[in-house]
């Protein structure tokens, strides 16, 4: 492996420095939109490019997903970025936003790290090693009630095209759950499982780049990640992270 989690630290940490930058300067921000919902910053770019060339410098035989630019050719090794996860929150001011860089090796996630610049929370991970959030060892809850769960979910799927919309189904688990969060970052929120702040988080029609860290993190600290009908794996489409505790009771749900 030519690079530790020290290392990549640093480097994420550092890119963190980048976000910050324009994060404290939102009212000069230039904010575009990809689709009606989706949006793109000067700090999106800004943080990604410098990524891009740090891990580059790094592990230069490792080929690049990101968010903004697309994929490099090799795509055997290849590290899985999103630069700002939550940008929605970012433009708004609003805390909870992250970093979020992958290490897949031959279709295996070897390492992750998310980091939340703005809330100084720095998760990662390394396959069979267990994960950590600012350096010290992190577990899921050990909460086996549903009912006096906490849980957390995602909208991206409100498209006008998507009949399944998850409005259902976040119904169908509120009315059954003592607390709901939405939070707007899929790379925290499955931090977030891992470090039993709450007890599962599902969402659906999101990218690789969105989970990929957060779901090595959960997994790490002894979570599940399943799709929606209870198979392992990290499904972006449908990704179901729980606690363990919980899994049988609210996977009927999905």
């Amino acid at each position: 492996m030519p690079i530790t989690l020290d290392q990549l630290e640093t480097i994420v940490r550092q890119a963190g420095k980048v976000a910050m930058h324009y994060f404290n300067d939102l009212d000069h921000l230039a904010v575009n939109k990809k689709s009606a919902r989706d949006l793109v910053t000067d700090a999106d770019v800004a943080v990604e490019n410098f990524l891009k060339d740090a891990l580059a410098s790094q592990a230069p035989e490792y080929g690049f997903w990101g968010e903004e630019s697309g994929q490099t050719a090799d795509q055997r090794c290849r590290w899985i970025v999103d630069p700002i996860d939550g940008t929605h929150s970012f433009s708004k001011g609003q805390y909870f936003w992250g970093i979020s860089v992958a290490l897949e090796i031959e279709g295996q996630l070897e390492m992750g790290a998310v980091y939340a610049p703005a809330l100084d929370d720095y998760y990662s991970a390394q396959r069979g090693q267990g994960a950590w959030k600012n350096r010290r060892p992190i577990h899921v809850s050990s909460e086996t009630s549903l009912g006096s769960s906490m849980i957390s979910t995602g909208f991206a799927c409100l498209r006008s095209y998507l009949v399944e919309n998850n409005l259902a189904r976040f119904c169908r688990i509120a009315a059954v759950t003592t607390g709901q969060r939405r939070f707007g970052s899929a790379a925290l929120d499955l931090c977030l499982v891992a470090d039993g702040q709450v007890d599962a988080f599902w969402e659906q029609e999101l990218n690789l780049y969105d989970v990929a860290a957060g779901a090595l993190i959960a997994l790490e600290a002894g979570g599940t990640v399943t799709d929606f009908k209870g198979n392992p794996g990290i499904f972006p489409k449908q990704i179901l992270a729980t606690n363990g505790g919980i899994f049988e009771e609210i996977l009927p749900l999905m």
